[in-house]
């Protein structure tokens, strides 16, 4: 699975933005098509965007393009532009505002056309589905089984807001008058439910207020919390604080490791279930939860500080 802490929004429109987010530490560049970009700019983002993914170096992130949204009269043409014109370079589409899962069919359908008809490995882009409104939500479950290339569900979460009322224009902060709990709960367990249903990744979506970073820090941590896999960043500045929150620490990641090897020679070698590791039992349940952790280690480029030594007999 590919690592998606920190996947950082770049307009398409913009080439300068687009050459610099090629120097930064983010595991998925998502270049921009919809929101970021002008209705009169997208021709010139699309060549744009083509150019940075045939000429850029983009080693080690995740390489997506966020298309228009299938309400406009753009997206058809973004998906054979930048399929046809860098194909081979275009990790994963990005289809906003997806409501139900004959859209994700659709794209899926053309995105193997346009493979087939270009030489390309047929099934190889992803897709990753954003979930902004309420209609969307209520869909979910459908929207992530629908397409075996489906990789993520992004929660896209001022277009969301908005199709609720929910009365605020903060994004990413509890809306005034909200004391208790987290207003964003419902909504982010339903996504990550789907998401864990189909082997799917859960993004959460961007924090508007790019300066605060130690607010980020404090939204991101709810949500890798929860079990969310990442988080869309909108700067720099808060690029760092995605990629170690959305991480194990190294004490973990070393932890983790160490059930996963003391509960393997456990069960083939002692032939037991169940042993204790220092004074923590551990049990299937417990490799489980190790692999998630050890997972999510691996992914972000954490190596082990420690080895696994065998009980003496």
């Amino acid at each position: 699975m590919r690592s998606r802490r920190s996947c950082l929004s770049v307009p398409g429109s913009n080439p300068r933005f687009l050459e610099k987010a090629q120097g930064l530490d983010v595991d998925e560049a998502m270049l921009d098509l919809e929101d970021s970009v002008a209705p009169a700019a997208k021709d010139a983002a699309r060549r744009n965007i083509v150019a940075a993914l045939r000429e850029g170096d983009w080693s080690g992130k995740v390489r997506a393009v966020r298309v228009n949204d299938l309400a406009t009269p753009w997206t058809y043409r973004d998906v054979i532009d930048v399929v046809e014109g860098a194909g081979d370079s275009v990790d994963a589409l990005i289809l906003p505002k997806v409501q139900d899962p004959s859209q994700v069919r659709w794209l899926d359908t053309l995105l193997t056309q346009i493979e087939l008809a270009n030489g390309l490995e047929t099934g190889r882009i992803g897709i990753e589905a954003q979930i902004e409104d309420a209609r969307a939500l209520v869909n979910v479950n459908a929207i992530a089984g629908a397409s075996p290339r489906l990789e993520a569900l992004v929660f896209g979460p001022a277009d969301f807001m908005a199709s609720i009322n929910m009365r605020t224009l903060v994004v990413g902060e509890q809306p005034p008058g909200y004391t208790e709990g987290d207003a964003y709960h419902y909504t982010l367990m339903r996504i990550l439910m789907a998401a864990r249903t189909y082997d799917l990744q859960a993004i959460d979506g961007p924090y508007l207020q790019i300066k605060d970073v130690d607010g980020f820090r404090r939204v991101a941590g709810r949500a890798a919390a929860l079990g969310f896999d990442g988080k869309w960043v909108l700067h720099p500045a808060q690029v760092d604080a995605a990629n170690e929150v959305f991480a194990p620490t190294q004490e973990d990641y070393d932890h983790a490791e160490l059930i996963l090897d003391a509960y393997e020679h456990a069960t083939t070698v002692d032939r037991r279930g169940a042993i204790m590791l220092g004074d923590e039992m551990v049990d299937e349940a417990s490799r489980k939860m190790a692999l998630v952790v050890a997972a999510k280690g691996r992914a972000a480029g954490l190596r082990r500080t420690s080895t696994f030594t065998p009980p003496s007999s």
